[in-house]
């Protein structure tokens, strides 16, 4: 059982960042892959970032690729989401997720329904 905890969302402008976090309960946290999602009012949720078990691998969107950045410190059981050049469209409750990935250590999904656990969502507010 993994328990999520995000944390550090909030309202700024555009141009802004934010850096979110998301802290893990269980002794197995470094057996999953983290990711981060998001979901605008009226709109699925939608894959933001992935990063691997160790943290070596990581797959963005493109909609976020090269103004966000995703890590993760297995020794704190907690990743985080830097997120730089924020834009109005970047609004949503951004939520973390972990699937367990034990065997396969470059795994990143993508899919909402690969993930086992997740947290109770952030809001991130981008205001133009």
């Amino acid at each position: 059982q993994v328990q999520l905890v995000e944390s550090g969302g909030g309202l700024v402008q555009a141009g802004g960042s934010l850096r979110l976090s998301c802290a893990a309960s269980g002794r197995t946290y470094s057996s999953y892959a983290m990711g981060w999602f998001r979901q605008a009012p009226g709109k699925e949720r939608e894959f933001v970032v992935a990063v691997s078990r160790s943290g070596d691998t990581t797959y963005y969107a493109d909609s976020v690729k090269g103004r966000f950045t995703i890590s993760r410190d297995n020794a704190k059981n907690t990743v985080y989401l830097q997120m730089n050049s924020l834009k109005p469209e970047d609004t949503a409750v951004y939520y973390c997720a972990a699937a367990y990935s034990t065997g396969r250590p470059y795994y990143t999904p993508i899919t909402p329904k690969t993930y086992t656990y997740w947290g109770q969502g952030t809001q991130v507010t981008v205001s133009s």
